[in-house]
């Protein structure tokens, strides 16, 4: 493998907090090493994100009163703070005149958006397809910079630890696995969409770097947040539908033609995220379907890119559009303070994967680019501040045959079926106790064959059995419904 075994700072992913990251550590002198899974940059989340990046404009009072009602106030004031106050220079700076995005608008004026639970447009977007608007420039610009490497189609399978230090990680391309030492090591690794039977994440999001950290010792929190989309078409080529849709005044039609939000919030069809899923879900179950009526509005005209992905599927979106809720963001992850350092000494994360404490319970809509782009680019001028040390590296075993075909698969389904059943959007204490027994026993049937064999989707699979141990864990342990960690009854039940 053609990795260098040394860099001033590792970054391990490649959205928008991988990117941001790279991009500071850079511009403090450092050399970076960018190690992603991704062979195209539509396999990271920050690609599929649709409805755009949240700003502060002319309030940000308000702005910060939002993400704490959304999060129904259990989102760390400070982290709502620091958010807020560097939204408008970390935007100005990277995406304005370092990238120069082509945001909708007229003659110098933004057309903001708005979408469910924020109190004003603030949202600013490309079409409803922002990601990859801004995380293609943003790999390219990168891609430029002589002090960044960037290799692609590459795994982190282990972090490199020594007294509680991290000194790199083992890294995977085409089988071969090598160890890379480094000054800094950044967790980016995105979220967890692989344990879920749907969910609106590219293929790979297997919980990597949150099972790598969490295994090294670092400190896990609110792992048990876990939100779901309200509106995402599920049937064949699955995609979402952005929020801003809602935002523009689509409305919610349970099976028998009947709005339903209006009775169940005040705010109806642009109340929090995870109010609106779990309505969207029990209309299903009651009517038998939910369609998404885009009447309203000039959709082909406002929404030309989720017009057209209603075409090629035969979708009449004038008819409706069916939605079904699917897994979309970790709200929860590795515990990072305000530079993005988590609890183990030179290890960062930015991204779905860490917990800042910005989402708390819930996570208002759009602001998840924002904190990668902010944390990235503390995280990443804090990282660059250190010289890589070598260590003596243990070796990852690989002495027994390789695994039957269709092991990982069988495993992932079984996981699978076990948080959809039991650590979805509605759970309860006797479901949780039986999900985390049979989560644990499959961490150590996968741990059992990790000790002699080393693959990168062996790793992938212990990501997801530790992720959703954590999760699941994390759940049972909270006895109180908060946003996304919705009990059907109390914890104390006969």
């Amino acid at each position: 493998m053609d990795i260098t075994e040394t860099t001033d700072v590792l970054v391990v992913g490649s959205g928008i907090g991988g990117c941001a990251t790279a991009l500071a550590a850079a511009r403090a002198g450092a050399e970076v090493t960018l190690a992603t899974k991704a062979t195209e940059p539509e396999h990271a989340a920050s690609w599929w994100a649709q409805g755009g990046i949240a700003v502060t404009r002319a309030d940000p009072e308000s702005f910060k009163a939002d993400i704490l009602a959304a999060s129904d106030d259990t989102a760390d004031p400070e982290a709502v703070e620091l958010l807020v106050e560097n939204a408008k220079p970390a935007v100005e700076d990277v995406l304005f005149e370092t990238l120069s995005i082509p945001f909708d608008g007229n003659n110098g004026e933004y057309a903001y958006g708005r979408e469910a639970a924020h109190s004003k447009r603030r949202i600013l977007h490309v079409d409803a397809s922002t990601g990859r608007h801004i995380l293609g420039p943003f790999l390219n610009h990168l891609a430029s910079l002589e002090s960044v490497t960037i290799h692609q189609d590459t795994a982190a399978l282990e972090l490199l630890t020594h007294e509680g230090r991290v000194h790199g990680a083992y890294l995977e391309h085409d089988g071969d696995v090598q160890p890379v030492f480094a000054g800094a090591t950044v967790l980016a690794t995105g979220g967890i969409g692989e344990l879920y039977p749907q969910s609106t994440n590219p293929d790979g999001s297997t919980g990597d770097g949150i099972a790598m950290a969490a295994l090294a010792g670092a400190r896990v929190r609110d792992m048990e947040y876990v939100q779901f989309h309200p509106t995402v078409y599920t049937g064949d080529d699955p995609f979402l539908l952005s929020e801003a849709v809602r935002g523009e005044g689509a409305f919610l039609r349970n099976g028998d033609g009947e709005r339903f939000m209006p009775e169940i919030h005040a705010d109806a069809e642009l109340a929090p995220r995870d109010v609106v899923a779990r309505a969207v879900a029990n209309e299903h179950e009651r009517t038998g379907g939910v369609r998404l009526d885009v009447s309203p509005l000039d959709f082909e005209d406002e929404f030309p890119d989720l017009a057209t992905m209603c075409d090629d599927r035969a979708i009449d979106w004038r008819e409706g559009i069916p939605v079904s809720p699917a897994e979309h963001f970790l709200c929860g992850g590795i515990a990072v303070d305000t530079e993005g350092h988590t609890t183990l000494d030179r290890l960062f994360a930015v991204g779905e994967c860490s917990a800042t404490g910005v989402h708390g319970a819930n996570r208002l809509a759009s602001t998840s680019l924002l904190e990668g782009l902010v944390w990235g680019l503390r995280a990443g001028k804090t990282a660059a501040g250190f010289e890589p040390e070598r260590i003596e590296a243990p070796d990852l075993l690989d002495r027994d045959p390789p695994l039957a075909e269709g092991f990982g698969e069988d495993k992932s389904v079984r996981l699978r079926r076990v948080m959809d059943e039991y650590v979805g959007l509605e759970r309860s204490p006797e479901g949780l106790k039986r999900a985390t027994g049979v989560l644990r026993r499959l961490k150590g049937e996968v741990d059992a064959y990790i000790r002699t064999r080393t693959s990168r989707e062996l790793y992938e699979l212990r990501g997801k059995s530790v992720s959703a141990l954590l999760i699941a864990r994390a759940a049972a342990e909270n006895e109180r419904s908060k946003g996304c960690h919705y009990l059907t009854e109390p914890a104390h039940a006969d």
